[in-house]
C-alpha cells in the first residue's frame, strides 16, 4: 500500500502579497522625490530676484514684481514699488526730496508719477507682451522688455531695479540689458513646468479614456452583446465627463488650442462614435433575438 501523500502546504497570504508591495513602495518614493525635486526646483525659479541698473549711493530702487498673466490680453500686471535712496529721499526713503518722475518702455502703459515729499504708494501697471499666441496652450510663449529711468526735480538719476515673479501659472525669465542709469530686462514668458506638466497628462487621459471606450465597444459589437444598459451609461458619462474635465485645465485655455487639437476634440469624436456603433449594433442583435422563433 502507497503512503499517503503530503497535502499542499496552504500559501501565506503576506509572502504572495509581498513582492508586489515592494516595487509599488519604490515607485511611490521615487515618484515623491522626483516631484519634491521638480517643486523645489519651480520654488527657487519664483524666489528668484533679478537686480539691474546701477548701484550708486543716490539712487532711487524699484521693486517691479509679475502679479499676473493675461495671455489673451497679451498683457503682464506689473506692480512697482518706488524707493529713493540716499541725499534723493527724505523719511528713510518714503518720500522724494523732489518731483520724481518714472519713465518706462513704449511695452508698459504709462509713466509714474510721484509729488515731492508725499509719501510713495505701490503701484499696478500693465505691460503689454508680444509673440507668440494662446492657441499654442500649454506651449505658449511671449517676450516683452520692461525699462525704468528716472527724472527727480526735471534731472536723471541712476535707477536700480529688483524684478521678480509671483504669477505661479507662469515662468518669466530676465536678461538684464547693460545699461549705465537707467534699468532695463528682456523678458521671456513661458507657462510654468507644473502647468504644462498637467496639460500634458490631461491629453494623456483623454487618450485613454478613447481607447477604452474602443475596446468596450469592440467587446460589445464582436460578441452581439445587444443594448447592454450600464456600457452604454458609461460610454455617455464618459462623453460629457470629457469635457467638464477639458475645463479644469488651468489657465483657462480657449477652444482651438493645442490640447484641443491633440486629444480633446478627437477624443470626443472617438468616443460618440463608439456610442454610436454599439448602440445600432445593439438594436440589431436584440430586434433579430426577439425574432428568432423560440
Amino acid at each position: 500500500m502507497a503512503p499517503p501523500s503530503d497535502s499542499p502546504r496552504p500559501r501565506r497570504f503576506g509572502a504572495s502579497i509581498l513582492p508586489v508591495l515592494i516595487p509599488i513602495a519604490i515607485l511611490i518614493v521615487v515618484a515623491v522625490g522626483v516631484g519634491s525635486w521638480l517643486q523645489f526646483t519651480e520654488r527657487q525659479a519664483m524666489d528668484t530676484v533679478h537686480t539691474v541698473g546701477s548701484g550708486a549711493a543716490d539712487r532711487v530702487d524699484v521693486e517691479a514684481t509679475v502679479q499676473h498673466v493675461d495671455a489673451a490680453a497679451r498683457e503682464l500686471v506689473l506692480r512697482v514699488r518706488v524707493t529713493p535712496r540716499g541725499t534723493l529721499a527724505e523719511e528713510d526713503g518714503t518720500a522724494p526730496v523732489a518731483d520724481l518722475v518714472l519713465q518706462t518702455s513704449a511695452a508698459t502703459l504709462g509713466d509714474l508719477a510721484f509729488k515731492a515729499h508725499e509719501r510713495l504708494t505701490t503701484r499696478d501697471v500693465q505691460v503689454a507682451i508680444t509673440g507668440g499666441s494662446i492657441g499654442d496652450y500649454p506651449f505658449d510663449t511671449y517676450e516683452t522688455d520692461v525699462e525704468f529711468w528716472a527724472l527727480l526735480g526735471g534731472e536723471q538719476v541712476p535707477v536700480r531695479m529688483l524684478f521678480s515673479n509671483n504669477d505661479t501659472l507662469f515662468s518669466v525669465s530676465a536678461t538684464p540689458t547693460a545699461s549705465r542709469q537707467e534699468a532695463a530686462v528682456g523678458l521671456w514668458v513661458s507657462r510654468s513646468g507644473s502647468l504644462t506638466v498637467f496639460a500634458v497628462f490631461m491629453m494623456m487621459v483623454m487618450w485613454a479614456l478613447a481607447a477604452s471606450v474602443i475596446i468596450g465597444a469592440w467587446y460589445l459589437t464582436t460578441r452581439r452583446k445587444g443594448l447592454v444598459w450600464p456600457a452604454l451609461a458609461w460610454m455617455a458619462a464618459t462623453l460629457f465627463a470629457l469635457a467638464a474635465f477639458r475645463n479644469t485645465a488651468p489657465g483657462t485655455p480657449p477652444i482651438g488650442c493645442v490640447l484641443d487639437w491633440f486629444a480633446f476634440l478627437w477624443a470626443e469624436t472617438v468616443i460618440a462614435l463608439c456610442l454610436i456603433v454599439v448602440v445600432t449594433t445593439g438594436v440589431r442583435t436584440t430586434l433579430r433575438t426577439e425574432d428568432a422563433p423560440t
